[in-house]
């Protein structure tokens, strides 16, 4: 067995070890989610957490890990006696992002079920880490129906499988412990909420610091075991305090005036819903236990805030998580109540793992940039007229608000990643038909399966009521649902585009367009094309708020290669096929029609627009043509590419609706 990196032998990330020394006192507090960028300890604090857990008693033989104290009534391997029992360390079981659903919450033999009677059940993932902790690398990238059960698993302490009117319930509490990177996407802000705590990570800029991580890392991969050692009196220290606040958690008083400041605080920063209240009184409970206390004071109440409301202040996907600390200081000094002295602010508990009033907040140097060196910029082009093809590089335009668009789907059925955009046969949806399981049997078409076996009865020497069901007559159940495509955007940023107002009305269709691409949970990229050429801005990921920037930043001039742009957006296409063939394209180029610079560039664009249909790839052609003369460029382009043109005036009606969903059938 491979040994972890003690925990105490983390360097820095104090409010990552606090959080999760926090579950490990109270995991009612509802588990953690980390986000910060890859190479931060945010695995590594996670994987040695477990080590620091007590042993945990259960009944022998039981796989689903009962007390023998108080063994669960319902358990599927009971019903057990009080009393007895032997201890087995805590277990930290990983999900992985590929895992199936029966993986998770274990799986039943249906077969055995309808033949038999019997409930037959392998228990997953969720019985594992029962009274343990359960880890989801990337929790980001985990289809969203496993989170949603994950989640009500943790939320309800119990996982319940249901099939066909057979079903088994048994215990799931766990410390939940999630870890993701932001560049990759995000989490839907519903099941943030769900997740009690969040810290964010950075790599320390402390060449000091990153010195110190570096020798620690290298001296525990020269000798484990040995480095383990060195670690194991700071070790025993920290397992022997988690105990010691547990067993003081049930005596802390927490007073009116810190529940007082608690709702306060809350209010104060609109956060929905009570559960940041619940969640927020008992992280200030475990804050005190773990540093001895029997009463919760003000400080705990602003460090629970500082971990458990920042992810929970999001308005929109772009929105960074985040807590403005001088309004948390002033709203605590406020409703101060009498029950509490008057603390530090900056204080918090000591010893390992102890963070101060960090909460998670990146460093000034790490701070994103706002828009304000953006709207400082002296403004080109007010008078709104194009620029001539030539003219050089202007500086970024703002997007202009952002609208709700309707769906852009792409025809006909595919068999992509969930999604919530083009239909697709999926694994959970309504079911349209049944077919032989190809392999294991997951979802179970039980009038299929009874009219397949219900001629061979009096063959197979039926003697009573209970049917005889073989094997070769199970049906697995098809369903339709939707799936989450690549929306390829390939942004027109030419010298014809370069008029201040035109191009702040085309971010803003783009920047509506990329809210609803993460909304319908696709992966997008950016083309952008002028000049002498076309870049990938953003190569195709699931990260929407990534492309959101780099669209903000987005220069214009030059002269407009469309060609260019449309076999880069081509290359782009042909890569991402052969990564993730399941997942079917959508391409909104935004562009006027125009094309300059070399020879025969309209024929040349055409040629380009051509493989496109070719290859089948639904398209949209965003018109940003203006003016009292209109060309009609981009409506032929459209034609070109088997898709259909939509002006910017189009593009916020009604009359948007449908659009891709006519493609195929207007190219025939």
């Amino acid at each position: 067995m491979t040994t972890p990196f003690p925990f105490t032998a983390v360097v820095g990330q104090d409010d990552l070890r606090l959080a999760l020394l926090l579950n490990a006192v109270s995991p009612a507090v509802g588990g953690v989610l980390v986000r910060g960028e890859k190479g931060t300890a945010k695995s590594t604090a996670v994987r040695a957490l477990a080590a620091l857990l007590p042993a945990v008693p259960v009944v022998p033989g039981c796989r689903f890990s009962c007390d023998p104290a108080s063994p669960d009534p319902g358990c599927p391997d009971g019903p057990h006696e009080a009393g007895g029992g032997a201890e087995r360390p805590a277990r930290m079981v990983e999900l992985p992002v590929g895992a199936s659903e029966d993986r998770l919450v274990g799986a039943l033999d249906i077969e055995r079920a309808l033949s038999e009677g019997v409930k037959a059940f392998e228990p997953g993932l969720l019985a594992d880490a029962h009274r343990g902790i359960l880890y989801v690398d990337e929790v980001n990238l985990l289809h969203d129906h496993l989170v949603d059960l994950l989640l009500d698993a943790a939320a309800m302490g119990a996982s319940y499988v249901e099939r066909e009117g057979v079903s088994v319930r048994h215990a799931a509490r766990f410390l939940l412990v999630g870890t993701m990177n932001p560049e990759e996407g995000e989490l839907r802000p519903q099941l943030l909420d769900r997740f009690g705590l969040t810290v964010e990570v950075a790599a320390s800029r402390e060449p000091d610091q990153r010195v110190e991580v570096v020798r620690r890392r290298l001296a525990y991969d020269d000798d484990p075991a040995g480095f383990a050692a060195r670690w194991a009196e700071e070790e025993a220290a920290v397992r022997a305090r988690i105990v010691a606040a547990r067993e003081l958690l049930p005596s802390v008083r927490l007073g009116d005036g810190a529940l007082r400041q608690i709702a306060a605080t809350c209010a104060a920063f609109e956060v929905d819903g009570m559960r940041a209240d619940i969640v927020m009184a008992r992280t200030a409970t475990a804050l005190a236990a773990w540093a001895g206390r029997t009463d919760v004071l003000a400080e705990d109440v602003r460090q629970a805030a500082l971990l458990a409301l920042p992810h929970r202040r999001r308005r929109n996907p772009f929105d960074a998580p985040g807590l403005d600390e001088d309004k948390l200081d002033e709203t605590l000094e406020e409703f101060g109540g009498s029950d509490d002295d008057d603390p530090d602010p900056d204080a918090g508990p000591d010893g390992p793992g102890g963070g101060g009033g960090g909460g998670g907040q990146p460093e000034p140097d790490d701070a994103p940039q706002g828009d304000g060196d953006t709207a400082a910029r002296p403004e080109a082009g007010e008078d709104g007229q194009p620029q001539p093809s030539g003219a050089g590089e202007q500086s970024a335009a703002r997007a202009s608000e952002p609208f709700r668009t309707k769906v852009l789907s792409v025809p006909g059925i595919g068999e992509g990643a969930a999604g919530r955009r083009s239909r697709a046969r999926t694994e959970h949806g309504r079911t349209t038909g049944a077919r032989r399981p190809r392999g294991a049997l997951t979802k179970l078409h039980l009038a299929a399966t009874v009219q397949a076996a219900a001629p061979h009865q009096r063959a197979r020497g039926r003697s009573g009521t209970g049917l005889v069901v073989r094997r070769d007559d199970l049906r697995q159940a098809t369903r339709e649902g939707r799936e989450g495509n690549l929306v390829l955007f390939v942004v027109d940023a030419s010298g014809s585009m370069a008029a201040r107002q035109r191009m702040s009305a085309v971010k803003g269709a783009v920047l509506s367009l990329l809210l609803d691409a993460y909304q319908r949970r696709d992966k997008v990229g950016l083309v952008t094309f002028r000049g002498t050429g076309a870049d990938v801005a953003l190569p195709p990921t699931s990260s929407v708020d990534a492309a959101a920037a780099r669209l903000e930043t987005l220069p214009t001039g030059g002269r407009t290669p469309l060609a260019a742009g449309l076999l880069r957006a081509h290359d782009v296409l042909r890569v991402e096929r052969l990564r993730d063939p399941a997942r079917r394209p959508l391409v909104v180029l935004v562009t006027d029609g125009r094309a300059t610079g070399g020879p025969e560039p309209v024929a040349l664009a055409g040629r380009a627009a051509r493989l496109f249909a070719a290859d089948g790839v639904a398209s949209v052609v965003v018109d940003c043509e203006s003016g009292p003369v209109r060309l009609g460029l981009a409506g032929q382009l459209a034609g070109e590419l088997g898709g259909t043109a939509v002006t910017l005036d189009e593009l916020r009606a009604d009359s948007i609706a449908g659009l891709v969903k006519d493609v195929r059938r207007r190219a025939a």
